[in-house]
């Protein structure tokens, strides 16, 4: 009994499976349907540029732009760099020499970048000029008014062959040396206005022209025969 019942049971597994419908591929060929796409349940519009775009689009947002920049295989070779030289001047001279702007004042600059100078004329004007700054050899007119100056010395005009003016009003002159204008062979005009002079200096026989009012000059201040 038992028998008959298992092989019962077999046939009737073995019928099911038979029974079962076969699954096949199916091949759609677009030239048999004749069903618009817009009647299409999921109608969908496919755009190849849409596509590409945002292709595009999310790998430039994923991967940023790198700009390539090309490097030459030559190596790169440092100019040497100028060595440091004295400074030379206009004419070809050094700041320490006597050239267009003259040797250094006492400030370390050269007297021309200090003042002005055109041609052989230097003015010094308003500078808060302690001294008579160095100037040029060849100086002719020499113009240092409304400065401080205090004291002429010996030597502040000694070099100056060609000197013929010079233009110290309104300084505080209180001292003047002996030698200070003697020396000066072409020297024709001296202004020493509005200053604290109470004695003048020697002055050379080529002077035609000189200014010392406003001055502290006494009796004692101009000796006799100062003009002869």
């Amino acid at each position: 009994m038992q028998t008959f019942v298992n092989i019962f049971l077999g046939f009737f597994v073995f019928e099911s499976v038979g029974a079962a419908p076969i699954t096949a591929t199916t091949v759609y060929n677009s030239e048999f349907y004749d069903i618009p796409l817009g009647e299409l349940s999921h109608a969908f519009v496919y755009d190849e540029n849409e596509q590409f775009n945002q292709l595009e689009t999310e790998i430039g947002t994923a991967l940023p732009s790198v700009i390539q920049e090309s490097y030459s295989s030559v190596p790169l070779t440092e100019e040497p760099e100028e060595e440091a030289s004295t400074p030379r001047l206009v004419d070809g001279s050094s700041a320490h020499g006597s050239g267009v702007l003259g040797p250094q004042t006492q400030d370390g600059f050269p007297t021309c970048l200090l003042c002005t100078c055109l041609g052989t004329t230097v003015y010094c004007d308003d500078h808060e000029l302690n001294a008579v700054p160095p100037l040029p050899k060849k100086t002719t007119y020499f113009y240092a008014r409304y400065n401080r100056i205090k004291k002429i010395n010996r030597n502040d005009f000694a070099p100056l062959s060609n000197l013929k003016r010079i233009d110290l009003t309104a300084n505080f002159i209180s001292e003047i040396h002996e030698d200070a204008f003697r020396r000066l062979p072409q020297l024709e005009e001296l202004v020493l206005r509005d200053n604290r002079i109470r004695q003048l200096p020697e002055l050379p026989s080529t002077l035609r022209f000189i200014d010392v009012s406003k001055n502290r000059l006494g009796r004692k201040g101009i000796r006799n025969e100062a003009f002869k």
